[in-house]
């Protein structure tokens, strides 16, 4: 039965064309340019070809300075010569500024190679080190710039990673982004929603329950503060890299600004970069995987976007779930789509938060092809200013 839910996501999709923020044009840009195109505060690239199918990303700001960072790679899984090809998606949801997201996205999938290289295999335990290798960078970074940059000491960043690599999937989040599977239900006719990633939020009570059994001797290691369930009554996520301050006790002080600082001192780290990882085999009724930060899922249910995927043609699609979001958003504050359309960056941080969507499409003849070679592919997004 068609819901009238899923009539109002999906009745767009019989339309010839995507609608651009900047509505300057029926843009496909995002396929004449190998590196995405620029809309306003749109970045974009609609579609591309990765090691297992097809792909599609996009993004829209909402804040000052962008905070997410993104990146597609595809090819080449190690910096040695093992053979191993794959693709990797990496969604950096930064906080407090964009720095940590920043070098997360220069750092991270090189250590994800370094890795793969010396174990000559790909592993939950490779992703593992990768994130660990790429905080304690970070960390080196904010004790070389503490005092002429004390701020850097906030800046954190949630961090989602999907990995394809012979035929196996590895999903892994510090944080609270969010990586969902179209599954295609024979019996059913559908394509039903699976989320694959764990999140580290406070507003969870397997979190809060987390947060307390590791710092038992803490009564304020997690604070109900304004209705919302707060990390020393600072920070929502449980798990990022970067936000020195709750790693270092070194960091808890001045210079830094008092809105970050906390009384007491601590002798382990607050919140963790580990990652929670999840790995399988695809089958062939995996359909997709949809990657995107917590701005798509404040207005979207994983069934909601899939039901769009699933029913609208793979170009421009993650323009599409973004769009999707911007209408509930503006529906949420009992204003039309277009007046959202012409508040600028910074302003609205207010109605929602920079959003990064990347889908990728599964093609099973692809997959099983362990020793296909695809064109190398290497994508970042990049929103101005």
């Amino acid at each position: 039965m068609v819901t009238t839910t899923w009539k109002k996501f999906v009745y767009p999709c019989w339309k010839p064309s995507i609608d651009n923020e900047g509505e300057n044009s029926n843009s496909r840009g995002g396929d004449r340019d190998p590196d995405g195109s620029v809309d306003g505060l749109w970045w974009y690239k609609d579609s591309g070809h990765h090691v297992n199918g097809e792909f599609s990303m996009a993004v829209i700001q909402a804040n000052n300075t962008l905070e997410d960072h993104s990146q597609l790679e595809s090819g080449p899984m190690s910096s040695v010569n093992t053979g191993l090809q794959g693709t990797f998606v990496g969604i950096y949801d930064g906080h407090a500024g964009a720095e940590a997201a920043r070098f997360i996205n220069d750092r991270l999938f090189k250590n994800v190679k370094k890795f793969t290289s010396e174990d000559q295999v790909m592993s939950a335990d490779v992703i593992s080190k990768a994130y660990l290798e790429t905080e304690e960078e970070f960390l080196s970074l904010v004790r070389k710039q503490w005092q002429t940059k004390p701020h850097i000491a906030s800046a954190g960043s949630c961090c989602l990673v999907g990995i394809i690599c012979s035929g196996t999937l590895y999903i892994a989040n510090a944080g609270d982004s969010r990586a969902v599977l179209g599954k295609r239900e024979r019996a059913m006719k559908e394509v039903k929603a699976i989320q694959l990633s764990s999140e580290h939020n406070a507003s969870l009570a397997s979190v809060r329950e987390e947060l307390r059994s590791l710092h038992p001797d803490d009564p304020h290691v997690v604070v109900l503060k304004h209705k919302v369930w707060r990390v020393k009554g600072i920070i929502q996520v449980s798990r990022s890299i970067g936000d020195a301050y709750l790693k270092r006790a070194e960091f808890n002080r001045e210079p830094l600004l008092p809105k970050f600082r906390f009384p007491g001192s601590f002798r382990k780290p607050i919140l963790l970069a580990e990652p929670s990882i999840f790995v399988q085999k695809l089958l062939p009724e995996d359909q997709f995987l949809i990657f995107a930060s917590d701005g798509l899922w404040e207005h979207l249910s994983n069934q909601e976007a899939v039901d769009i995927v699933s029913s609208c043609e793979h170009h421009g699609i993650a323009r599409k779930l973004v769009k999707a979001a911007l209408q509930e958003a503006a529906k949420k504050r009992e204003m039309r789509y277009a007046d959202l359309k012409r508040i600028d960056r910074g302003v609205r941080r207010h109605f929602h938060d920079d959003i990064t969507v990347i889908v990728l499409f599964l093609d099973s003849h692809l997959i099983s092809r362990s020793s296909f070679r695809a064109p190398v592919v290497s994508i970042k997004a990049s929103v101005g200013p």
